[in-house]
C-alpha cells in the first residue's frame, strides 16, 4: 500500500490534533490558517487514508494507583506463528499490560506493564506470564522514568 501524500497544511492539522484532539473544526481551521470547510475535508481525508487512526484520552497511571512500570522481555519456545499470535492475544487481555512489542534478536517480545506495587509485579511475572504456554524465559526491568513524544513530526526521506 503506497504511503499517503501529506501536504504541509495536513501535517499542521495532524500536529494540532495530536496536541489537542478535542479541538473543534473551527479552532483547527483558525490555527491552520484555512477555511473551516477545507479543514473538515482535510481531516476527513486524513482519517480515510489511515493517517489519523483514532482519538483517545491520556490517562495518568499514578493517579490510578499503578505507580510501578516495568518492561518485561519474553522468549518463546517453540516459536511458531501460532505461539506468537496466541501469546500476543493472551497477554493483551491482562489488565496490567499496556503494550506488547514483537522484536527480533534474543528476545521475542517487550511487554510494558504498570502495576500498583512490586509484589503485584512479582506475582504477575511468576504466576501469569511464566504460566503461559511456550514462555521459555522472562527478564524484568523496572522503569525509573517514562517519557514519550506527544507529537509525531514529519521525517525527511
Amino acid at each position: 500500500m503506497p504511503l499517503p501524500k501529506i501536504t504541509e497544511i495536513e501535517w499542521e492539522i495532524v500536529r494540532l490534533l495530536q496536541k489537542n484532539a478535542r479541538a473543534t473544526n473551527k479552532e483547527l481551521a483558525r490555527a491552520a490558517g484555512i477555511a473551516e470547510s477545507t479543514c473538515l475535508e482535510r481531516v476527513r481525508n486524513l482519517r480515510q487514508q489511515g493517517v489519523i487512526s483514532g482519538y483517545h484520552a491520556e490517562v495518568d497511571l499514578a493517579a490510578l494507583g499503578r505507580t510501578i512500570r516495568a518492561i518485561i522481555t519474553v522468549r518463546l519456545h517453540p516459536k511458531t506463528i501460532e505461539s506468537v499470535q496466541a501469546f500476543q492475544a493472551q497477554v493483551l487481555e491482562e489488565p496490567e499490560v499496556l503494550s506488547v512489542t514483537t522484536t527480533t534478536g534474543a528476545d521475542d517480545f517487550l511487554v510494558d506493564v504498570a502495576v500498583p506495587d512490586v509484589d503485584h509485579l512479582r506475582l504477575f511475572v511468576l504466576e501469569r506470564l511464566n504460566g503461559l504456554p511456550d514462555v521459555a524465559d522472562t527478564r524484568t526491568s523496572l522503569v525509573y522514568e517514562h517519557r514519550r513524544k506527544t507529537v509525531v513530526e514529519p521525517v525527511s526521506s
